[in-house]
């Protein structure tokens, strides 16, 4: 035990050994609530380096593991070696930098399979339906009530809340058009449409 600790505490180990606490504390504030996991902010991009895809905590994080353990591992077997401690500081500073370059190789090949939870596209919006016709499957829409399906660009269906200001009744079955979200009222506004009218019919 006092050689994992002598290990973990000396040259070169113990730089990585202060950063690990850092992550480690970082990832208890993300589990209690306190900051969210891309909290350092969404202007940061590992993909310079080969390790983007994710959120560069997590990449930073496994970087920093994945350096100390490389550290760690190295630095108990020199200290095992019996080698004078001038060989010993020398090659623990090649040890230094071996595992840098050795942690960023496991760490690129570790973010590409968890790219894939982490998709660049931002996630549907209501405000994308703005614009869609829909049709009404309520008996009536006013000003207080109604109910319509639209359809989004992927071919998914989705049931909405809608509004209407006019004259013109919009009926079970009628077509409707999308034109505002209300934002209060979680609604869209919606006007009759003859599809004879839509230039992509």
């Amino acid at each position: 035990m006092d050689e994992f600790i002598a290990a973990a505490l000396g040259f070169p180990t113990l730089l990585f050994t202060a950063s690990l606490a850092v992550v480690l504390g970082f990832w208890l504030l993300v589990l209690c609530g306190a900051t969210d996991h891309d909290g350092i902010g969404p202007d940061v991009d590992g993909g310079a380096l080969g390790i983007g895809g994710v959120p560069v905590t997590l990449s930073v994080s496994l970087l920093i593991a994945v350096a100390w353990f490389t550290n760690l591992s190295g630095s108990l077997a020199l200290a095992r070696t019996g080698w004078p401690g001038t060989w010993v500081h020398f090659l623990g500073t090649v040890l230094l930098f071996g595992s840098l370059i050795l942690s960023w190789r496991v760490t690129r090949l570790l973010v590409r399979p968890l790219a894939k939870l982490f998709p660049d596209e931002p996630g549907p919006s209501r405000l994308d339906f703005v614009g869609l016709t829909c049709v009404i499957r309520t008996g009536r829409v006013d000003a207080a009530f109604g109910q319509a399906e639209v359809t989004a660009g992927d071919g998914s269906t989705a049931v909405v809340q809608v509004r209407q200001h006019g004259s013109d009744p919009l009926m079970l079955g009628s077509t409707a058009l999308l034109y505002a979200y209300d934002d209060a009222g979680e609604f869209f506004w919606v006007a009759p449409f003859d599809a004879a009218l839509d230039p992509r019919g």
